[in-house]
């Protein structure tokens, strides 16, 4: 289509839109629907690529003319107002290019008048907000630049163009509209409706950096500012953040006005500051007269920049930009970015100024360095990269900044951190953590004087004995949940899987002053990357740190624990709380090393005095430097208790109150070691004879919270020295272990946990103890005839000496194999004999069958004959061969290593059967039940021959713990002595087994709970010491009745008192056992156990057997079983 096709067009609606310009009641709507028929012709042509000429231009500008020109303002509809404004809007895309500057005018007033709302004569009708922004966007299409353009124009006439507007703006006849136009948008910014907002603020700031005047520009400073603001931190009357969109726009016209008012550049033009960048500008501005700046035009509405109103200017913005401090949590990434780009273009353009805003602008810059939205913290660390980087002006201020920034910080954390505000304190430690990760970006000269500088803090001349006691006086740690166990989760969790070393992160502590895990990670990110960034000149604050923690054992011992922890790992790169197998290591550096060689012999001395947890603290102790005037500011909770006469008023004040946390302080000294564990790797083996003690003694804590550091910490050294699990580790450094046990169970040092640590490494090592078990048997022994008369380090060693035979007890029955024959029922046994027999008498008379096989060569002379003479000749003979001692059949093997250790502990423990402790009586009897399956007959039977009455004494102990165990050696013995122990069981262990059957009965019985669940038979639960005896004793008696055959009455007596076990509700293991006595007994004599458990049911009826008849037992369905396997084949 070509311009006369368009004409043709536009001609139809501009006639109707002519004749119906006399806006009435029955005109508006054909008006309006004219005016949109327009604007979608418009558009069309705009959009297909064809520009319009300046007659086509006027020619539609016409009819909107009459219609603005013949009705009144107010008599205009807002709804056909807004139409014109954007039918305007799309004329002056092509307008522009041939717009006079009268019409350019008219056009800007006529804008200016309906945002503003006013009218011919003053104030006119408010018009609605859809309206305004219609007005405000044809003013943007005619204020804004071309330069990018493909109009009718060259680039310079184009440029040439819009200086002639700007110009013409610029007149003192033209300020005035201007002025008032950006009064008029600056108050239609503050409306409620999104889109008009953001498109004044778009019109705000093409008014303020194109076509204001500098000078008039600083005089409409703050109100722009003062809107600016309010716009960024929400409209009055809103609820909740602002845009997103309305921030960004907002700040950046902030920005604008700021560079082009107060920056830089703009003042010393005016000469409200003297720039010195040379010698020369420094000796003119020391020189008696300083050089006169060139005189100024006035203008009638500017204002002349100079230093006193730089000076005011410079406090009002201060105070104008803390306002915009929570900005920095605004959930839109759009706004976040806008205040990173304000906050970085204000410091580059104001480092003069405006110094006073640099440590505000930097810290806004520092907290979106951390934000959580990538896009943000990757722009704020480019923007500070750039500033700190990129050669201008401002950089040497801003690095300064940044320190005094670190400095007050760390000066304002002791001060935060009581008043409980966690916002705050992890504001102010995202600030510090954002230094210190800003200065270990590049090597640029910038970045490392800011390292270094962080490393004079936390070095010797750093002050740190100043800010680190003020931070120590406040930053306490809370004492971990006491969960007090026999038994820890942690070394049960690693006795049952020794080999696996699954790796966890440590249980972390935490702070009383701190309510949020966030805060408390913001904290420790903080003291992460002081360290990293300080590098080994940190090293000095950690030694200072670890000085106070090993110093007591309070509550400022345990946080510079804490500290020198958090340092160590940022400086070494080796988190405590990542998979060690995954941290990069760095390069060796021997002054770390070196320093945490001495911190793991330093920290593992700690255990040394393992019983002094009592802190006395005197006033004396605190030394004179450490007395701050924050230690007098306590955050107390609770109820301060009065005097008892009720005398409110007291003479004495409160005093600091100094709590003692050993268990903290042991978790974090176990954090240490494991650090150093980190920094040294494989070099750390030489410390093990130090460090393992403390690890393994804090495992066997009966406090949860300790022992399950200790066990992340044994987790993490086996990783990082690469050992394939704890138990090799503690397998290689066995000896070590029991040198360190050794050592604290003597006279002058006696530590009565070490004989727990050495119980639960056995466990650990497991079957690989055996070839060293030795030595650790000898140590007991040796331990117990000196402290024979201390019930609770026998007690411990017995302990130790039951694990070891518990392992020997293991390895034999695995190597032995099943070799028991099936038992065959008497009648059986003899049918066997009879067919033997009568299989011989019917060939008896038969003659023998030659042999003819071949056996080999027959002596010619008596067994052992001329043994003397062979020996005498072959004497010369045997120098050149090796020995050979010959074994007689009836002869039995040498001992091997653990059968020798288990006979020299068998031996030397009968002596305490008859100690005073419950628990040591109980512990030699399992001991002795261990060690049943290792030795032959030969080797144990003399010493549990010497020790039988003491046996059959414990049978009648008074402790049910005591019986059982004694019970379960008698088991023991039954099932693999039974030759030797059979005629023993039914002459002396069976009529006691007798009576304690009949007093546990009457017992069970009178048993409410019992009765209940069990209905009286056993005990109500499974775990009791009285059912172990149970199992026991029906054990006991079923290898009596299978080695032996005892006499009938003696076999009817066992028959009659274990039949209630027979009972549904007795215990399913009960249960078992009991059908396997009766089968036992029913090879003997299947007879009577037919006889007894039928009349016991009740099946067989007869007055001879009425009285083994039990109604209350159900008995019929374990019978039947029992029944069923007594029946030949």
């Amino acid at each position: 289509m070509n311009a006369s096709d368009h004409f043709k067009i536009l001609k139809t609606i501009c006639v109707p839109l002519m004749d119906a310009s006399a806006l009435s009641a029955s005109s508006i709507p054909t008006v309006s629907r004219l005016l949109n028929e327009l604007l979608e012709i418009l558009r069309n042509i705009r959009s297909s690529g064809y520009s319009l000429n300046q007659s086509t231009i006027k020619y539609v500008f016409f009819p909107l003319y009459t219609l603005l020109n013949r009705n009144d303002s107010s008599a205009i509809p807002d709804q056909v107002l807004e139409k014109i404004f954007m039918v305007l809007q799309a004329l002056c895309e092509d307008w522009w290019y041939y717009l006079e500057l009268k019409d350019w005018e008219q056009l800007f007033m006529l804008c200016g008048s309906v945002i503003g709302s006013i009218g011919t004569k003053g104030k006119g009708k408010e018009r609605a907000d859809e309206t305004k922004e219609a007005a405000v966007q044809c003013l943007l299409t005619l204020l804004r630049g071309r330069e990018n353009d493909n109009g009718p124009l060259t680039p310079n006439q184009t440029r040439s163009r819009m200086n002639m507007f700007i110009e013409h703006a610029q007149t003192p006849s033209f300020i005035p509209i201007l002025g008032q136009t950006l009064n008029s948008t600056l108050t239609s910014a503050e409306c409620h409706s999104l889109p008009l907002q953001k498109a004044t603020l778009d019109l705000l700031l093409i008014m303020l950096s194109v076509y204001f005047p500098g000078d008039l520009v600083v005089s409409v400073l703050p109100g722009v500012i003062s809107t600016s603001c309010k716009l960024s931190l929400g409209a009055p009357g809103n609820k909740g953040w602002a845009k997103g969109t309305v921030v960004a726009k907002s700040l950046r016209v902030m920005q604008e006005v700021i560079s082009r008012t107060i920056g830089d550049e703009p003042c010393i033009k005016a000469g409200a500051v003297v720039s010195v960048s040379n010698i020369e500008e420094l000796t003119g501005l020391l020189s008696e007269q300083p050089p006169r700046q060139p005189p100024q035009k006035e203008r009638q509405y500017g204002t002349t920049r100079t230093p006193s109103w730089l000076g005011q200017t410079s406090l009002q913005l201060l105070i104008a930009m803390k306002t915009l401090s929570s900005l920095v949590k605004h959930p839109t990434p759009s706004a976040l970015n806008a205040l990173c780009e304000f906050s970085a273009h204000v410091l580059l353009t104001t480092p003069t100024t405006l110094p006073q805003c640099q440590p505000l602008l930097l810290s806004y810059l520092l907290a979106l360095s951390n934000a959580e939205f990538p896009s943000v913290s990757a722009k704020a660390t480019d923007s500070l990269l750039d500033l700190l980087t990129t050669p201008s002006e401002a950089r040497l201020s801003i690095t300064r900044a940044l320190m005094r920034i670190t400095r007050d910080n760390l000066t304002a954390l002791p001060v935060l951190l009581p008043s409980h505000v966690d916002s705050k304190v992890e504001h102010v430690a995202g600030i510090i953590e954002a230094i210190c990760l800003l200065a270990t970006r590049g090597d640029q000269n910038s970045l490392s004087s800011v390292a270094s500088e962080i490393a004079k803090l936390l070095g010797p001349t750093g002050g740190v004995e100043k800010w680190g006691w003020s931070l120590l006086s406040v930053l306490e740690l809370a004492d971990p949940e006491v969960i007090v166990t026999r038994a820890s989760a942690a070394q049960t969790m690693l006795e049952n899987n020794p080999d696996a070393s699954p790796w966890l992160p440590f249980p972390q502590p935490t702070l009383k002053n701190v309510s949020f895990t966030s805060t408390y990670e913001s904290l420790v990110r903080m003291f992460h990357a002081l360290g990293k960034a300080a590098g080994e000149a940190g090293l000095f604050a950690v030694e200072w740190f670890v000085s106070v923690g090993q110093s007591g054992k309070d509550s400022k011992a345990a946080t510079g624990m804490w500290c020198a922890c958090r340092l160590l790992e940022g400086i070494s790169n080796v988190d405590l709380f990542q998979d060690p197998s995954t941290i990069l290591k760095l390069s060796s550096r021997k002054k770390l090393e070196k320093l945490a060689r001495a911190l793991a012999k330093s920290t593992s001395q700690l255990w040394d005095g393992i019983g002094e947890d009592v802190l006395d603290v005197s006033s004396e102790d605190i030394p004179d430097n450490h007395q701050d005037p924050l230690e007098s500011i306590q955050h107390v909770k609770g109820l301060v208790q009065l005097h008892d006469t009720l005398q409110i008023s007291r003479g004495t004040p409160i005093g600091v109150r100094i709590s003692s946390q050993p268990t903290l302080h042991r978790a974090l000294s176990l954090q240490l070691l494991s650090l150093t564990a980190g920094i040294l790797e494989a070099r750390f083996a030489p410390l093990f004879i130090y460090t393992l003690y403390p690890i393994l003694h804090s495992i066997v804590s009966p406090i949860s919270f300790l022992s399950e550091t200790a066990l992340r910490a044994l987790t993490f050294v086996t990783v990082c020295t690469s050992y394939a699990s704890p138990a090799n580790l503690l397998l290689s450094n066995f000896d070590y272990v029991l040198d360190s046990v050794s050592r604290r169970l003597n006279r002058q040092w006696l530590d009565v946990d070490a004989t727990k640590v050495l119980t639960v490494m056995i466990r650990l090592v497991g079957a690989d103890v055996v070839d060293r078990a030795g030595d650790v048997v000898e140590e007991c022994f040796d331990r117990l005839d000196e402290y024979h008369g201390y019930e609770i380090v026998v007690e411990g060693l017995v302990e130790v000496l039951s694990e070891v035979m518990k392992v020997i007890r293991f390895e034999a029955l695995s190597k032995q194999t099943d070799g028991t024959t099936l038992p065959i029922m008497q009648a059986q046994a003899d049918q066997q004999k009879f067919d033997s027999f009568f299989e011989w008498f019917m060939h008896r008379h038969e003659s023998p069958v030659d042999d003819d096989e071949d056996y080999g060569p027959a002596p010619r002379r008596a067994w052992g004959e001329n043994d003397v003479q062979d020996k005498g000749k072959d004497k010369d003979n045997t120098e050149d061969e090796p020995e050979s001692e010959a074994v007689l059949p009836d002869e039995e093997p040498p001992l091997d290593s653990s059968q020798a250790l288990t006979k020299q502990v068998v031996q030397r423990s009968i002596y305490f059967l008859t100690h005073e402790s419950v628990g040591i009586r109980a512990r030699i009897l399992d001991l002795l039940g261990s060690s049943v399956p290792v030795l032959s007959e030969s080797s144990l039977m003399p010493s549990i021959h010497s020790a039988w009455p003491f046996i059959l004494n414990r049978l009648a102990d008074a402790e049910i713990i005591v019986v059982s165990a004694a019970a379960a050696l008698v088991e023991a013995l039954a099932a693999y002595m039974g030759s030797l122990m059979f005629r023993r069981i039914w002459d002396d262990v069976w009529p006691r087994f007798r009576t304690m059957l009949s007093k546990l009965e009457l017992a069970d019985k009178s048993n409410t709970i019992n009765r209940r669940v069990r209905g009286g038979v056993g005990t109500e639960s499974v775990y009791t010491h009285s059912h172990r005896l149970y199992r026991s004793i029906i054990k006991t008696m079923t290898a009596a009745l299978r080695g032996v055959d005892p006499q009938d009455s003696s076999n009817w007596e066992v028959i009659v008192a274990f039949r209630r076990f027979l009972h549904s509700e007795a215990a399913d293991e009960l249960q078992q056992c009991a059908r396997q006595l009766y089968v036992a007994s029913g090879m003997v004599n299947a007879d009577a156990v037919w006889l007894a458990l039928t009349a016991t049911s009740g099946q067989v009826a007869s007055t001879s057997t009425k009285f083994l008849h039990e109604a209350q037992w159900n008995i019929v369905q374990n019978v039947s079983l029992i029944l069923g396997e007594l029946e030949p084949n």
